[in-house]
Protein backbone atom coordinates (compact mmCIF):
# COMPACT_ATOMS: atom_id res chain seq x y z
CA UNK A 1 0.00 0.00 0.00
CA UNK A 2 1.55 3.23 -1.21
CA UNK A 3 0.90 6.53 0.48
CA UNK A 4 2.28 9.59 -1.96
CA UNK A 5 0.01 12.64 -1.98
CA UNK A 6 -3.11 14.05 -0.99
CA UNK A 7 -5.78 14.32 -3.21
CA UNK A 8 -7.51 18.15 -3.23
CA UNK A 9 -10.26 16.78 -1.14
CA UNK A 10 -8.28 15.20 1.36
CA UNK A 11 -5.98 18.77 1.48
CA UNK A 12 -9.35 20.81 2.10
CA UNK A 13 -10.68 18.27 5.23
CA UNK A 14 -10.73 20.68 7.74
CA UNK A 15 -12.52 23.12 5.28
CA UNK A 16 -14.78 20.48 3.91
CA UNK A 17 -15.70 19.65 7.96
CA UNK A 18 -16.26 23.60 8.60
CA UNK A 19 -18.26 23.62 5.42
CA UNK A 20 -20.76 20.67 6.71
CA UNK A 21 -21.39 22.23 10.16
CA UNK A 22 -22.31 25.51 7.98
CA UNK A 23 -24.63 23.82 5.65
CA UNK A 24 -26.04 21.42 8.78
CA UNK A 25 -26.61 24.63 10.88
CA UNK A 26 -28.25 26.69 8.38
CA UNK A 27 -30.53 23.46 7.41
CA UNK A 28 -31.14 23.06 10.66
CA UNK A 29 -33.35 26.48 10.49
CA UNK A 30 -36.15 24.96 8.20
CA UNK A 31 -38.20 23.03 10.36
CA UNK A 32 -38.77 20.47 8.51
CA UNK A 33 -35.44 19.68 7.79
CA UNK A 34 -34.37 19.72 11.85
CA UNK A 35 -37.34 17.39 12.50
CA UNK A 36 -35.98 14.66 10.38
CA UNK A 37 -32.35 15.16 9.88
CA UNK A 38 -31.32 12.75 12.97
CA UNK A 39 -33.10 9.60 11.15
CA UNK A 40 -30.09 9.61 8.54
CA UNK A 41 -27.35 9.88 10.78
CA UNK A 42 -26.96 6.43 12.15
CA UNK A 43 -26.96 4.61 8.26
CA UNK A 44 -24.18 7.30 6.98
CA UNK A 45 -22.07 6.39 9.61
CA UNK A 46 -22.19 2.59 9.16
CA UNK A 47 -22.16 3.67 5.51
CA UNK A 48 -19.27 5.66 5.94
CA UNK A 49 -17.36 2.42 8.50
CA UNK A 50 -18.27 -0.49 5.80
CA UNK A 51 -16.21 1.26 2.92
CA UNK A 52 -13.40 2.46 5.55
CA UNK A 53 -13.28 -1.64 6.71
CA UNK A 54 -13.23 -2.20 3.14
CA UNK A 55 -10.29 -0.79 2.05
CA UNK A 56 -8.11 -2.10 5.27
CA UNK A 57 -5.58 -4.43 4.64
CA UNK A 58 -6.57 -6.96 7.32
CA UNK A 59 -4.28 -9.57 6.19
CA UNK A 60 -1.60 -7.57 7.15
CA UNK A 61 -2.11 -8.53 10.70
CA UNK A 62 0.61 -11.03 10.37
CA UNK A 63 2.80 -8.78 8.96
CA UNK A 64 2.89 -6.64 11.68
CA UNK A 65 3.77 -9.13 14.17
CA UNK A 66 7.63 -9.78 11.88
CA UNK A 67 8.99 -6.32 13.40
CA UNK A 68 8.05 -7.57 17.10
CA UNK A 69 9.92 -4.23 18.98
CA UNK A 70 7.69 -1.77 16.43
CA UNK A 71 4.30 -3.37 17.13
CA UNK A 72 5.05 -3.80 20.95
CA UNK A 73 5.80 -0.27 21.38
CA UNK A 74 3.19 1.03 19.40
CA UNK A 75 0.34 -0.98 20.77
CA UNK A 76 1.73 0.04 24.32
CA UNK A 77 1.72 3.44 23.83
CA UNK A 78 -1.47 3.57 21.91
CA UNK A 79 -3.86 1.25 24.31
CA UNK A 80 -1.91 1.38 27.20
CA UNK A 81 -0.29 4.95 27.64
CA UNK A 82 -2.69 7.29 25.66
CA UNK A 83 -6.09 6.16 27.79
CA UNK A 84 -4.06 7.08 30.99
CA UNK A 85 -2.66 10.20 29.05
CA UNK A 86 -6.19 11.12 28.31
CA UNK A 87 -7.67 10.54 31.22
CA UNK A 88 -5.06 12.80 33.16
CA UNK A 89 -5.93 15.62 31.19
CA UNK A 90 -9.94 15.07 31.09
CA UNK A 91 -9.39 15.01 34.31
CA UNK A 92 -7.72 17.94 34.93
CA UNK A 93 -9.44 20.11 31.83
CA UNK A 94 -12.78 19.10 31.64
CA UNK A 95 -14.22 17.67 35.27
CA UNK A 96 -16.80 19.82 35.56
CA UNK A 97 -18.01 18.72 31.74
CA UNK A 98 -19.05 15.25 31.66
CA UNK A 99 -20.68 15.87 28.12
CA UNK A 100 -16.83 16.94 27.30
CA UNK A 101 -15.02 15.03 29.36
CA UNK A 102 -15.92 11.46 27.85
CA UNK A 103 -16.23 12.89 23.98
CA UNK A 104 -12.28 14.08 24.83
CA UNK A 105 -11.90 10.08 25.74
CA UNK A 106 -13.58 8.49 22.98
CA UNK A 107 -11.61 10.87 20.70
CA UNK A 108 -7.96 10.05 22.37
CA UNK A 109 -8.56 5.87 22.44
CA UNK A 110 -9.04 5.44 19.35
CA UNK A 111 -5.90 5.47 17.20
CA UNK A 112 -6.42 6.49 13.29
CA UNK A 113 -6.59 4.01 10.94
CA UNK A 114 -6.14 6.20 8.03
CA UNK A 115 -4.77 9.75 7.76
CA UNK A 116 -1.76 8.63 9.68
CA UNK A 117 -0.39 6.63 6.80
CA UNK A 118 -0.24 10.27 4.52
CA UNK A 119 1.58 12.22 6.80
CA UNK A 120 3.68 9.33 7.73
CA UNK A 121 4.74 9.10 3.94
CA UNK A 122 4.86 13.50 4.03
CA UNK A 123 7.74 12.49 6.94
CA UNK A 124 9.84 9.62 4.86
CA UNK A 125 8.57 7.43 7.18
CA UNK A 126 8.29 3.32 7.17
CA UNK A 127 4.84 3.25 5.24
CA UNK A 128 4.64 -0.49 4.99
CA UNK A 129 5.69 -1.01 8.38
CA UNK A 130 2.40 1.39 9.76
CA UNK A 131 0.32 -0.02 7.18
CA UNK A 132 1.00 -3.24 8.53
CA UNK A 133 -0.12 -2.24 12.65
CA UNK A 134 -3.20 -0.30 11.45
CA UNK A 135 -5.49 -3.53 11.29
CA UNK A 136 -4.37 -4.37 15.07
CA UNK A 137 -5.25 -0.64 15.63
CA UNK A 138 -8.69 -1.10 14.30
CA UNK A 139 -9.60 -4.48 15.97
CA UNK A 140 -7.93 -3.32 19.54
CA UNK A 141 -10.08 0.07 19.65
CA UNK A 142 -13.36 -1.84 18.73
CA UNK A 143 -12.67 -4.27 21.60
CA UNK A 144 -11.41 -1.77 24.42
CA UNK A 145 -13.13 1.23 23.69
CA UNK A 146 -16.18 0.57 25.67
CA UNK A 147 -14.08 -0.95 28.56
CA UNK A 148 -11.93 2.34 28.08
CA UNK A 149 -15.57 4.00 28.37
CA UNK A 150 -16.94 2.16 31.22
CA UNK A 151 -13.77 2.39 33.10
CA UNK A 152 -12.63 6.10 32.69
CA UNK A 153 -16.51 7.44 32.05
CA UNK A 154 -18.30 5.40 34.29
CA UNK A 155 -18.46 7.72 37.17
CA UNK A 156 -19.88 10.79 34.81
CA UNK A 157 -23.42 9.16 34.76
CA UNK A 158 -23.26 9.53 31.01
CA UNK A 159 -22.38 6.43 30.12
CA UNK A 160 -25.08 3.33 30.24
CA UNK A 161 -23.86 -0.11 29.16
CA UNK A 162 -27.02 -1.32 27.60
CA UNK A 163 -26.75 1.46 24.39
CA UNK A 164 -22.97 1.44 24.86
CA UNK A 165 -23.28 -2.32 23.75
CA UNK A 166 -25.98 -1.95 21.01
CA UNK A 167 -23.89 1.50 19.71
CA UNK A 168 -20.48 -1.45 19.28
CA UNK A 169 -22.62 -3.85 18.14
CA UNK A 170 -24.54 -1.72 15.07
CA UNK A 171 -21.79 1.01 14.91
CA UNK A 172 -19.02 -1.19 14.52
CA UNK A 173 -19.53 -4.76 14.30
CA UNK A 174 -21.76 -5.10 11.56
CA UNK A 175 -19.82 -3.43 8.79
CA UNK A 176 -16.69 -4.62 10.42
CA UNK A 177 -18.17 -8.20 9.39
CA UNK A 178 -20.02 -7.49 6.47
CA UNK A 179 -16.09 -5.76 4.39
CA UNK A 180 -14.96 -9.00 5.76
CA UNK A 181 -17.51 -11.16 4.40
CA UNK A 182 -17.29 -8.70 0.52
CA UNK A 183 -13.70 -9.41 0.98
CA UNK A 184 -13.93 -12.95 0.70
CA UNK A 185 -16.63 -12.98 -2.49
CA UNK A 186 -13.92 -10.50 -3.93
CA UNK A 187 -10.67 -12.64 -3.24
CA UNK A 188 -10.29 -14.46 -6.49
CA UNK A 189 -12.27 -11.54 -8.30
CA UNK A 190 -8.26 -9.49 -8.72
CA UNK A 191 -9.52 -6.76 -11.21
CA UNK A 192 -12.95 -6.17 -9.74
CA UNK A 193 -11.90 -5.95 -6.84
CA UNK A 194 -9.33 -3.16 -7.39
CA UNK A 195 -12.08 -1.42 -10.04
CA UNK A 196 -14.29 -1.18 -6.89
CA UNK A 197 -11.79 0.31 -4.12
CA UNK A 198 -10.35 2.90 -6.84
CA UNK A 199 -14.11 4.21 -7.13
CA UNK A 200 -14.70 4.32 -3.05
CA UNK A 201 -11.21 5.98 -1.80
CA UNK A 202 -13.42 8.99 -0.95
CA UNK A 203 -16.60 8.00 -0.10
CA UNK A 204 -16.13 7.28 3.67
CA UNK A 205 -15.03 11.17 3.45
CA UNK A 206 -18.51 12.26 1.69
CA UNK A 207 -20.38 9.95 3.77
CA UNK A 208 -19.05 11.55 7.04
CA UNK A 209 -19.10 15.25 5.74
CA UNK A 210 -22.90 14.29 5.25
CA UNK A 211 -23.49 12.80 8.77
CA UNK A 212 -21.89 15.85 10.26
CA UNK A 213 -24.62 17.79 8.30
CA UNK A 214 -27.49 15.54 9.21
CA UNK A 215 -26.23 15.79 12.73
CA UNK A 216 -25.80 19.42 12.83
CA UNK A 217 -29.22 19.84 11.22
CA UNK A 218 -30.85 18.41 14.43
CA UNK A 219 -28.63 19.77 16.53
CA UNK A 220 -26.81 23.25 15.22
CA UNK A 221 -28.47 25.31 17.78
CA UNK A 222 -26.21 23.80 20.28
CA UNK A 223 -23.11 24.71 18.90
CA UNK A 224 -24.44 28.72 19.08
CA UNK A 225 -25.61 27.91 22.91
CA UNK A 226 -22.20 26.39 24.68
CA UNK A 227 -19.81 28.50 21.72
CA UNK A 228 -17.77 29.16 24.97
CA UNK A 229 -17.02 25.44 25.36
CA UNK A 230 -15.34 25.14 22.74
CA UNK A 231 -11.90 26.78 23.97
CA UNK A 232 -11.92 23.93 27.08
CA UNK A 233 -12.00 21.28 24.72
CA UNK A 234 -9.12 22.53 22.18
CA UNK A 235 -6.49 22.82 25.24
CA UNK A 236 -6.62 19.70 26.26
CA UNK A 237 -6.25 18.37 22.27
CA UNK A 238 -3.40 20.08 21.83
CA UNK A 239 -1.77 19.23 25.45
CA UNK A 240 -2.00 15.60 24.18
CA UNK A 241 -0.10 16.65 21.31
CA UNK A 242 2.42 17.76 22.59
CA UNK A 243 3.57 15.30 25.19
CA UNK A 244 2.59 12.56 23.32
CA UNK A 245 4.64 14.04 20.67
CA UNK A 246 7.75 13.84 22.93
CA UNK A 247 7.19 10.51 24.16
CA UNK A 248 6.81 8.68 21.26
CA UNK A 249 10.41 10.32 19.91
CA UNK A 250 12.15 9.78 23.36
CA UNK A 251 11.01 6.22 23.13
CA UNK A 252 11.99 5.60 19.83
CA UNK A 253 15.69 7.11 20.64
CA UNK A 254 15.52 4.97 23.72
CA UNK A 255 14.78 1.77 21.79
CA UNK A 256 17.52 2.58 19.19
CA UNK A 257 14.70 3.17 16.61
CA UNK A 258 15.98 4.61 12.88
CA UNK A 259 14.41 7.66 11.67
CA UNK A 260 11.90 5.58 9.62
CA UNK A 261 10.44 4.02 12.22
CA UNK A 262 10.40 6.31 14.56
CA UNK A 263 8.71 8.58 12.30
CA UNK A 264 5.99 6.27 11.84
CA UNK A 265 5.75 5.21 15.38
CA UNK A 266 5.21 8.60 16.42
CA UNK A 267 2.48 9.12 13.81
CA UNK A 268 0.71 5.85 14.61
CA UNK A 269 0.20 7.14 18.41
CA UNK A 270 -0.71 10.19 17.67
CA UNK A 271 -3.51 10.70 15.05
CA UNK A 272 -7.03 9.71 15.95
CA UNK A 273 -10.16 7.72 14.51
CA UNK A 274 -12.66 10.53 14.85
CA UNK A 275 -15.37 8.97 12.58
CA UNK A 276 -15.22 5.65 14.39
CA UNK A 277 -15.50 7.19 17.75
CA UNK A 278 -18.27 9.63 16.49
CA UNK A 279 -20.23 7.10 15.23
CA UNK A 280 -20.25 5.59 18.30
CA UNK A 281 -20.93 8.75 20.09
CA UNK A 282 -24.22 9.31 17.99
CA UNK A 283 -25.55 6.35 18.83
CA UNK A 284 -24.35 5.65 22.42
CA UNK A 285 -25.09 9.01 23.91
CA UNK A 286 -28.20 10.32 21.32
CA UNK A 287 -29.20 12.80 24.29
CA UNK A 288 -25.38 14.09 24.38
CA UNK A 289 -24.94 15.98 21.55
CA UNK A 290 -21.93 17.82 22.82
CA UNK A 291 -20.02 14.62 23.27
CA UNK A 292 -19.77 14.60 19.08
CA UNK A 293 -19.98 18.23 19.21
CA UNK A 294 -16.21 17.42 20.33
CA UNK A 295 -15.45 14.87 18.25
CA UNK A 296 -16.36 16.93 15.01
CA UNK A 297 -13.62 19.92 16.79
CA UNK A 298 -10.56 16.85 16.82
CA UNK A 299 -10.56 16.70 13.25
CA UNK A 300 -10.40 20.63 12.67
CA UNK A 301 -7.45 20.42 14.84
CA UNK A 302 -5.76 17.59 14.10
CA UNK A 303 -4.76 18.03 10.57
CA UNK A 304 -3.04 20.85 10.45
CA UNK A 305 -1.18 19.61 14.03
CA UNK A 306 -0.18 16.60 12.03
CA UNK A 307 0.89 18.25 8.88
CA UNK A 308 3.34 20.60 11.12
CA UNK A 309 4.55 17.85 13.01
CA UNK A 310 5.30 15.92 9.79
CA UNK A 311 7.66 18.83 8.88
CA UNK A 312 8.75 18.85 12.67
CA UNK A 313 10.07 15.61 12.27
CA UNK A 314 11.37 16.24 8.50
CA UNK A 315 13.70 19.07 10.46
CA UNK A 316 14.80 16.48 12.61
CA UNK A 317 15.99 13.91 10.01
CA UNK A 318 17.80 16.44 8.28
Amino acid sequence: MQITSMSLFEKLYSLVIILAVVIGVLLGQLAVVRENAEVFIVPLLVAMLYITFLQLPVENIRISFKNIKFTSLSLLINFIWVPILAWLLALAFLSNHPALYIGFIMLMVTPCTDWYLIFTSIARGNVALSTAILPLNLVFQILLLPVYLLLFGGTTGVVEWSFLLKSVLLILLIPFVGAILTKVLLRKRHHMKETLFSYISLLPMIFLSLAIVAMFSAHGQLLFSHFDLLWKITLPILCFFVVNFIIGQKIGKLMKLCYADRASLSLTTLARNSPIALAIAMTAFPDEPLIALTLVIGPLLELPILALISQVLLMGRK
